[in-house]
């Protein structure tokens, strides 16, 4: 029995309660949950629905509950209810009920976790959006790690999900770029504030291989040719880096075309039709103070350039008008000051900045080498980039470490850690079970013993204390899926499948023994043990899956 099929037969015995009692059946709410309780020992499930439900209809809520224990008791698979403090039921499970989620798991296979909960939900998730002036660096690539996973798990709850990488190829730091790669083909330093590093040199010789009439142009000729082709040869190495990371985008969206589609003009007209515009000292402002913001926001300049957050503004509507209820940008730290003027701007245009607008901050990340932070990347020149992490831990680690805790949090990650073989590097620990869980079904395999038909499946024999656990942490994978989409906090699924799952495994592994033994007969208890280590490598498998991350059958 799953916890949803469990808060049914509660829901069930409320209403049979409600019935005898000629209580008013509108109280009754349409679902209801089960929870664990913190500790084991008070039962399997725990509910409050008699809390819930007292004041409403007037019965204190002990003697409420003792009727829903009298009722539940009946119900097929309860094995007992106990009545906790005010009016707790604490519910147990007989064994066959419990151990029929392995069943349920296996058959579901890629479609256990999943959910209708966000379904009709419109989300537009961008993350990353790194400017095209040098190679990811390490704080975009966590948004990569999190921000894939948080797809993912959007998707697997019902949204209607378009991930999204702003590509920033119009601007002064793209200007700094361009004369970065022209100082270079031309033997000289960069500029005072220009790009360093060697992959300067190499796109810039790349530019002179591909467009060789640029050495005869002059400076501002050729600084236009280093600038487009710079630029074009960055976002691949860019898209390619990400793709290699397993981060794919549905939509890689370039700030030069709402420039040149005239969408800041078509933004600036809304916002002056909302009544939220002014003139001030030849320049065109926004009124964001009238919603929180500190101050009131430039959008064009005096001398009629138009600023960076024109070009927000012109973005936001321009995905607001593609069909988007929510908006979800993720940024980094060090952009936590743009939270105010990004909800006041939405407010301006006539949104519910709480609904239609979500911005996400995440904090550093430092990647620490012998216990000492690494500062330089050989290749980029100032920062640590998605190279230089994969190549240190690999790809699974990487994304699993990036994930693992939550994203507004600074986050050390430590070389001799996550390329560990051991327990203590928690990719393995969870990648370990995945092989094992795999490794059983192949020696079964080779032993004569399979799960054989579902009709033959006899849960009832997981009665042991270590797989009633795992069954219990088993079950509550869909509820950590929907909870972790709705907070945006993908670290819960990865520490649910080390601390839950996993742990869990390593133990039921160690006291419930799978395989024959010898020449000893396989049972119907052998099966049935089975079919739990196969339900754990299709929950382990599901989770890594939202977090990017493989399950190997071998290790």
């Amino acid at each position: 029995m799953t916890p949803a099929e469990l808060a049914s037969v509660v829901l069930a015995a409320a209403h049979a309660v409600f019935e005898q009692r000629g209580l008013d059946r509108a109280a009754l709410p349409t679902s209801t949950v089960v929870e664990r309780p913190r500790n084991p020992e008070h039962g399997d499930y725990a509910s409050t629905l008699a809390l819930q439900l007292s004041k409403k209809v007037g019965v204190p809520p002990r003697e409420l509950a003792t009727a829903l224990a009298d009722e539940l008791g009946r119900a097929a698979g309860v094995k007992s209810v106990e009545i906790a403090g005010p009016g707790f039921l604490n519910i147990r499970l007989d064994a066959a009920a419990a151990g029929q989620l392995a069943r349920v798991i296996v058959e579901a296979g890629a479609e256990y976790g999943r959910s209708d909960r966000l379904a009709g939900e419109k989300i537009n998730l961008e993350f990353v959006s790194a400017n095209p002036t040098g190679p990811v660096h390490i704080g975009g690539v966590r948004w990569a790690a999190v921000g894939d996973a948080l797809s993912r798990l959007l998707r697997a709850t019902g949204a209607d999900v378009g991930t999204e990488y702003y590509f920033n190829d119009a601007g002064s730091q793209i200007d700094r770029f361009a004369r970065s790669l022209l100082a270079a083909a031309k033997g000289e330093p960069a500029p005072e504030d220009g790009y360093g590093g060697a992959y300067i040199a190499e796109i810039a010789t790349e530019v002179q291989a591909r467009r060789p009439e640029v050495r005869s142009l002059d400076d501002d000729a050729a600084q236009e040719v280093f600038r487009v082709e710079g630029v074009a040869l960055m976002f691949d190495e860019i898209r390619s880096s990400l793709r290699d990371f397993g981060v794919e985008f549905d939509t890689y969206f370039n700030e030069k075309d709402l420039h040149d589609r005239g969408e800041l003009d078509l933004a600036l007209n809304r916002l002056r039709a909302q009544g939220h515009l002014y003139e001030s000292e030849g320049a065109t402002w926004l009124r964001t103070t009238d919603f929180g913001d500190d101050k009131d926001r430039v959008l064009r300049k005096s001398n009629g350039e138009w600023t960076y957050f024109a070009a927000d503004c012109a973005y936001y509507l321009d995905k607001r008008e593609r069909g988007f209820e929510r908006v979800v940008i993720m940024l980094g730290a060090d952009h936590h000051g743009y939270i105010g003027r990004m909800k006041a701007m939405a407010a301006c245009f006539g949104d519910d900045p709480e609904r239609n607008l979500e911005i996400l901050i995440g904090q550093l990340v430092n990647l620490l080498r012998d216990g000492a932070p690494m500062r330089m990347s050989k290749r980029a020149g100032t920062v640590i980039t998605l190279e230089d992490l994969v190549d240190a831990i690999g790809v699974d680690a990487s994304r699993y470490a990036l994930a693992r805790y939550s994203s507004d949090s600074p986050i050390d990650i430590d070389i001799e850690l996550w390329t560990r073989a051991t327990r203590d590097n928690p990719v393995y620990y969870v990648q370990y079970v995945a092989a094992r869980t795999a490794g059983v079904a192949r020696n079964a395999a080779e032993v004569g013993l399979v799960p054989g038909d579902a009709d033959a499946f006899r849960p009832e024999l997981l009665e042991h204390e270590k797989e009633n656990e795992l069954l219990k942490a088993l079950a509550e994978f869909p509820a950590v899926v929907a909870t972790a989409a709705e907070l945006r906090e993908p670290h819960r699924v990865a520490r649910y499948l080390e601390e839950s799952v996993a742990a869990s495994y390593h133990r039921f592994y160690d006291n419930c023994r799978v395989l024959p033994l010898g020449d000893e007969e396989v049972t119907d208890l052998h099966r049935a043990r089975l079919w739990l280590n196969n339900a754990t490598r299709t929950v382990i498998a599901n989770g890594l899956y939202l977090l990017g991350v493989t399950a190997p059958e071998r290790m």
